[in-house]
């Protein structure tokens, strides 16, 4: 996969989340300075957030302002076309599912480069794929779906192993990204399709 598709498959995912993030802040009635800001820390926080954590500097978002503008950009669309937005719900959810796995490849790519160990490069990868969805829900104050019974972080977790595992065993990178995208997603696809879910656990004894 060329560093040119990989790019606009970036900018596609980043524009994906940030109007979902405005859909999200329109539900609880923030100003537009507002919807724009979430809609920013939604589509670039997970890799700032990993970046942090990892110590890679500087931040995407700081190397390539126009990425802000983009999100912003993308969250006044939104509020534009908001009336007649439900229709593309499916679009919306397909694109979700893209970035979740295209976050998740770029986040072990940074990892691999600064020499991590394994589970570290697949903890950054989910990291970058989850993480701004959780700031999001967070901020919207609702309880985030990494923390709920769907598939959403176990899809990003079995993205980056087997991409990095193909990447160890010598295998050429490009068909390992394509087979680890194609299975991430297919993975989400399939999760939101049948309603697949983690086991939930429930415990409601009182202890006293």
């Amino acid at each position: 996969m060329g560093v040119l598709i990989l790019h606009l498959l970036y900018v596609v995912a980043i524009s994906a989340e940030a109007m979902t993030a405005a859909l999200a802040a329109g539900r609880r009635d923030m100003d537009w300075v507002g919807v724009c800001l979430l809609s920013a820390v939604t589509a670039l926080g997970g890799g700032s957030v990993r970046d942090v954590l990892l110590g890679h500097h500087p931040l995407i978002w700081i190397v390539h302002p126009e990425y802000l503008v983009l999100t912003a950009v993308s969250a006044l669309v939104t509020i534009a076309v908001a009336r007649v937005i439900h229709h593309l719900r499916r679009l919306f959810l397909f694109l979700d599912a893209v970035g979740l796995v295209l976050f998740t490849i770029l986040g072990c790519n940074v990892a691999m480069e600064m020499d991590m160990p394994v589970i570290v490069i697949v903890v950054a990868g989910m990291i970058s794929g989850c993480v701004g969805g959780v700031l999001r829900d967070i901020l919207c104050n609702e309880i985030p779906l990494l923390f709920r019974s769907e598939l959403y972080a176990s899809v990003s977790v079995v993205t980056g192993c087997l991409y990095v595992l193909g990447l160890h065993f010598g295998l050429p990178h490009d068909p390992v990204m394509i087979a680890a995208t194609a299975l991430g997603l297919t993975m989400r696809l399939m999760a939101l399709r049948f309603n697949w879910q983690m086991p939930k656990f429930v415990y409601q004894r009182d202890l006293h």
